[in-house]
């Protein structure tokens, strides 16, 4: 059964507007990822720097850049900042990947294709995990 004209590039729009907005999310949580590599190597240098720091028995602020800012801070405040950020750019980055899931699946269905097999699969928690080698 042929289609008019209109029907099958409004069809083909809407697709290609799908999937242009899952490769942005794609690109978005990209960028996130290497925030959150940065975040963990300023965290890593942040607890090396916390040894040398033990020594010096000042308490001394240090100066730390945030963005395009410098600010003079603690180095408890410091680790308390890179955490929080930390952990905001892992709950970003989950959530962003959920939204793809779903983004994805609506996208292989308007397609006309099947469901990805073993797309839903999530990996186990630490506690989760601690049991399955208790079990075994």
């Amino acid at each position: 059964m042929e289609q008019p004209p209109e029907k099958v590039i409004e069809t083909i729009t809407a697709i290609e507007e799908m999937a242009e907005d899952v490769l942005a999310d794609r690109r978005q949580m990209i960028e996130l990822d290497r925030k959150r590599q940065k975040m963990r190597e300023a965290a890593s240098f942040n607890f090396s720097f916390s040894r040398s720091l033990r020594k010096d028995k000042t308490k001394q602020k240090k100066w730390v850049c945030f963005g395009n800012m410098f600010v003079k801070l603690s180095k408890q405040q410091t680790v308390c900042l890179v955490d929080k950020e930390f952990d905001s750019l892992d709950e970003e980055i989950c959530n962003i990947r959920t939204g793809i899931r779903a983004k994805v699946n609506k996208l292989r269905d308007s397609e006309s294709k099947e469901e990805i097999r073993g797309f839903h699969l999530q990996a186990l928690t630490k506690d989760e995990l601690e049991s399955l080698e208790a079990v075994l």
